[in-house]
């Protein structure tokens, strides 16, 4: 992401930020914070928008989130240009990760909401003969939706989709050092003809953040790290407010000894380097078969070596976001290094490149011990550890207070998913990478410190309703056997039923 440094402001002005670029250093923009006043101002704006707006049909809401991709299809240039010149990724890099899942997301959910929110019936195993039971998935009202740096337009314009197809109005606060990026969400709509009030960015940092986790909505919807995010489960627990955390991971990559080891060398780089190993679900730990290490480790040397690095071109591998990112990812190799690590590739800032760029780097005979295998890293790194088998490769997977994701790598699926089962992480990949996120119709959360709730899919779309159960009486008979009087009568009937109903065969396998 952009370069942040805070501009010196006459006393009692609106504090202000300078974006610049990860990879000229050169000015890209600058931004006003907004206050808890600004949010407390859009949040009644965005009261007085979403009753007309929930009261759209499905169809309706559709035709604006369409036209949204229309939009996106036309000017997708232009947003690839915002996006690379305020991230530093490689063209290519945005165009699939940022605007090719972006028209996805506005696709699926433009044609498949009615279907996954319609009311439906539900039959009951006690009652169904004289009651009905529908489900009905009402929106919550106002959504506030925080969003990261390094997937700043794709993780601001997905789980907004999803809450405006949801019938709700949303308060988007992209990352301060991708606010422009986190913008074009607000554009595309503005394009597209949503109603006013209904989709509403605020710019700024912590201090923005902060007050909208601290404003009066009806949900939070976070992508971050395991800091801010307990901050945000703090915010809202005092007020009772429900949110979803999708927060960091240390992810696992298990290859047992009869993986197809050219695939399983190809999906560890891209696993580990995407998006400059930028991304929540990175490999960031490898467990490889002793029988079959040396092999593994001399093919994903060697593909690295022949990795290209830059912001322009046919580059492979782009910038780091941040300088404050940067450092990190040389504090723990250099903290590997000094226990007993051995660099095989990279383990520099690119000498030959100006910018915040990070050679991909691949380390061996590492631990655990070791920063590198313990805290989530968030660069172009992949530390590979030989193991015995694949159970001590899944007790040293599981060891880690991170649980979001992991890859297992085998030739035998049925194995790869008995083990994948055994993964203690929110979703696995078998001899794939890097996916699922990208599969719309898969949950995507994490266990443990990992996050709260699920994205994506009915489960991240219902995520931002509230399932509404109504029973209706069928025969309208004047009262019902449980209500008053109560009578001795009532209650030898009741046992009797309950004898009926649990006490035999028959009964059992009625309800």
């Amino acid at each position: 992401m952009a370069i942040v440094e805070q501009i010196d402001a006459p006393a009692g002005a609106r504090r202000r930020l300078r974006i610049s670029s990860p990879v000229t250093r050169e000015a890209v923009g600058e931004i006003d914070v907004q206050t808890a006043q600004d949010v407390g101002a859009a949040l009644e704006i965005a009261r007085k928008a979403q009753p007309a707006w929930a009261a759209l049909s499905f169809g309706e809401r559709a035709r604006y989130v369409t036209r949204a991709l229309h939009v996106l299809l036309d000017r997708h240039e232009e947003f690839i240009d915002v996006v690379v010149r305020e991230t530093g990724k490689t063209r290519l890099e945005a165009l699939y990760m940022e605007i090719f899942a972006s028209c996805d997301a506005l696709q699926y959910y433009a044609k498949r909401t009615a279907k996954i929110l319609r009311d439906r019936p539900q039959r009951m195993h006690l009652l169904s003969l004289m009651k009905q039971l529908r489900i009905v998935y009402r929106p919550l009202g106002v959504v506030g939706i925080i969003t990261p740096w390094n997937g700043p337009f794709i993780l601001s314009l997905n789980p907004t989709v999803q809450a405006l197809m949801a019938g709700n109005a949303v308060l988007l606060k992209p990352s301060e050092v991708t606010p422009y990026s986190g913008r074009l969400v607000a554009d595309l709509f503005e394009a597209a003809g949503l109603p006013d009030g209904v989709l509403q960015v605020l710019l700024g940092d912590g201090e923005t953040g902060q007050a909208l986790t601290e404003s009066d909505l009806n949900k939070i919807s976070f992508t971050g790290s395991v800091e801010t995010g307990r901050k945000v489960a703090e915010a809202c627990a005092r007020q009772l407010m429900p949110c979803t955390l999708e927060l960091g991971g240390k992810d696992p990559m298990i290859v047992c000894r009869d993986a197809d080891l050219e695939r399983a060398a190809s999906g560890a780089l891209f696993g580990a380097f995407m998006n400059t190993g930028q991304v929540c679900c990175s490999i960031e730990r490898v467990y490889v078969a002793e029988e079959v290490a040396d092999e593994f480790i001399a093919k994903v040397v060697e593909k690295t070596q022949q990795l290209r690095q830059g912001a322009n071109g046919e580059a492979d591998i782009g910038a780091i976001f941040r300088p404050e990112q940067l450092e990190l990812i040389e504090r723990h190799v250099e903290d590997a290094r000094a226990k007993g690590a051995r660099i095989l590739a990279g383990g520099r800032r690119n000498p030959d490149l100006e910018g915040l760029f990070y050679e991909p780097t691949v380390l061996t005979d590492v631990t655990h011990e070791m920063a590198i295998m313990r805290d989530e890293t968030f660069g172009p790194v992949l530390p590979i550890m030989r193991v015995r088998d694949e159970e001590e490769a899944l007790r040293l997977a599981n060891d880690t207070r991170y649980g979001l994701s992991g890859t297992v790598w085998t030739r035998d699926k049925h194995r790869g998913v008995e083990l994948a089962k055994r993964l203690d992480v929110g979703s696995v990949c078998v001899n794939e990478t890097e996916m699922i996120y990208g599969v719309t119709e898969a949950p995507f959360g994490g266990l443990k410190q990992s996050g709260i709730g699920q994205v994506n899919g009915e489960a991240g779309l219902r995520g931002y309703c509230y399932a509404q159960p109504i029973l209706v009486d069928r025969f309208g008979a004047k009262r019902e056997q449980a209500w008053y009087p109560f009578t001795a009568k009532k209650e030898r009937t009741m046992k009797r039923i309950m004898r009926l109903l649990w006490g035999t065969p028959l009964g059992r396998w009625m309800s």
